[in-house]
């Protein structure tokens, strides 16, 4: 059976596929520099726009960066 919803899902990933994108591997050796210049106040986004794209689409790699800065800001580091 053919299901509409996943089909859709799948023409979105690759329609949100970028000619030049980082994998998990670099953009977990990269994760500290993006955290220290979010809590730093820079445009972490702006420097490291791979990184944070691939944060856009991978869940794993986003939840690594959301508990990296948040334990940063409770041990006061930021």
């Amino acid at each position: 059976m053919f299901d509409k919803e996943i089909f859709k899902a799948v023409i979105e990933e690759i329609a949100d596929t970028r000619e030049v994108e980082i994998g998990c591997n670099e953009c977990f050796e990269q994760l500290g520099r993006f955290v220290e210049m979010e809590l730093s106040g820079l445009d972490a986004v702006r420097a490291m726009p791979l990184v944070h794209d691939h944060l856009q689409i991978c869940g794993e790699c986003r939840d690594e960066f959301e508990v990296l800065l948040t334990a940063l800001r409770a041990t006061g580091d930021a």
